[in-house]
């Protein structure tokens, strides 16, 4: 097996490739001839999650069960929001919903239902928590919309500054806006800082702002940290705020014993995202939402005359969430997690985690590379400062390398941006990421920083 993860090609290269596949033809062309095509033209550009190389993002290859459900859900193509077009599907993903609800330790009143990403989750889960705060007012969110607030300018979503963006998203597509994010500092490692929440919210109070959601995030996008939402929990009961906890990266960890206490508190949430199809070895799309109380769906059921019919007795998914036709996300899942048993999914969790702690004690003492957070699960974000670069070419440094190793094909990483400073970002998904692996990544960063010249 070759050792790039991509063909290195450029966007330009990449397009004058793939451009005779879609070149619609009236005469179709063999499947062995098409199949040739996409082996010769694709899969070069195609990116290799399974190589040890690949540390940059979410994503992996399918596990064995995994793939073997997702084959079963192709060939039978069901869709699964409603019990008349897959009673098996329903079924299972019913019954897949209360087995992970147990699993992770929530509420037996509790429920879940398969989404597209956990974008869509997060959007799902301020929609509930606003039509929550709309019954507190004394309508119906869904009639009335926006307008049966007095002043909808006051209504206030806070979350950390390292949320992720899709909580923007959500406010936007709610027809909130911006302004209505308010954003809480992190502290040294970049977890939502509390002192600091307890301070905006006392300012929201001040200037009349009424806060319907909470959102804290157990693994942030940019450095993997876990917010501490048992004290975050506590605070949001007595402001009567929604707590919404953004797991769609980290939750998954939740489920490693010595990982575990750093997520005490998620079983208070409203509402919690997680996306299987991350860390879990599951094809995408895979994502899940939890309500701690499951007549908190019932404000997403819209009933029509041809299925979702309301006097229905079966169940029917579709009523949870808005899509009335997705995948059959459930048997991957479940199929993944019977073949490997818990056990074994649990070593696969923490593999990478132990990778990136090893990694971050290893970088402690380096004198030319400055470890940014000490890692709560599996991402490293750090800088190159070797000695004769000013401190005002550092990030154009950062991305000097970033571009260099990404052309060569061999391996990826990512950027972000940390307090105004570029930091080179390491991601452990699959097990195949070693502390080895990302070792030989920081061996190649440092030759690239070597060759870096502020001319």
């Amino acid at each position: 097996m070759s050792d790039t993860i991509y063909s290195g090609a450029s966007p330009g290269q990449i397009a004058a490739d793939l451009q005779p596949l879609v070149d619609f033809q009236d005469e179709g062309i063999p499947l062995e001839d098409l199949s040739n095509m996409v082996k010769e033209r694709l899969l070069p550009h195609m990116m290799r999650y399974d190589q040890p190389g690949f540390q940059s993002l979410f994503n992996a290859f399918p596990e064995k069960g995994a793939e073997f459900g997702a084959q079963v859900a192709l060939s039978y193509n069901q869709g699964v929001t409603n019990w008349q077009v897959s009673p098996g599907g329903v079924m299972l993903e019913e019954l897949c919903c209360r087995a992970l609800c147990s699993l992770f330790g929530f509420s037996p009143d509790s429920d879940a239902t398969f989404m597209y990403s956990g974008t869509y989750a997060n959007q799902e889960a301020l929609y509930l928590a606003l039509h929550w705060k709309a019954e507190q007012h004394g309508f119906d969110l869904g009639e009335e919309g926006l307008q049966g607030f007095l002043d909808p300018s006051r209504l206030a979503v806070v979350a950390s500054r390292d949320a992720h963006f899709s909580v923007r998203h959500a406010v936007r597509m709610l027809g909130l806006g911006d302004k209505s994010l308010v954003t809480v500092d992190v502290d040294k490692n970049r977890r939502l800082d509390v002192g600091h929440l307890k301070k905006t919210l006392r300012t929201l109070e001040i200037l009349e702002k009424d806060v319907f959601c909470v959102v804290a995030t157990t693994g942030t996008t940019s450095t993997g940290s876990v917010d501490p939402v048992l004290p975050v929990a506590d605070i949001c009961k007595p402001c009567e705020a929604w707590l919404h906890v953004d797991g769609a990266y980290g939750l998954a960890y939740m489920l490693v014993p010595e990982y575990s206490p750093l997520f005490s508190g998620v079983e208070r949430a409203d509402s919690v995202c997680w996306d299987p199809h991350k860390q879990m070895g599951v094809p995408i799309p895979n994502s899940l939402l939890f309500v701690r109380r499951r007549e908190d769906f019932n404000r997403m059921a819209l009933y029509s005359t041809y299925f979702n019919r309301e006097e229905d007795a079966e169940p029917n998914p579709g009523l949870k969430s808005p899509p009335s036709t997705r995948p059959f996300s459930a048997l991957p899942l479940v199929t993944s997690l019977r073949h490997q048993g818990m056990a074994r999914v649990i070593e696969r969790l923490r593999a990478p985690l132990s990778a990136i702690r090893i990694t971050a004690e290893a970088l402690e003492s380096c004198d030319d590379i400055d470890v940014l957070h000490n890692p709560d699960t599996g991402i490293l974000c750090f800088r190159m400062c070797p000695k004769g670069v000013p401190d005002s070419q550092l990030n154009h440094l950062q991305h000097f390398i970033y571009k260099n190793i990404t052309a060569e094909g061999k391996r990826s990483i990512s950027l972000t941006q940390l307090d105004g400073k570029t930091a080179l970002r390491l991601v452990a998904i699959s097990p195949s990421v070693t502390g080895k692996a990302l070792m030989d990544t920081i061996s190649n960063v440092r030759v690239l920083a070597s060759q870096y010249t502020t001319d």
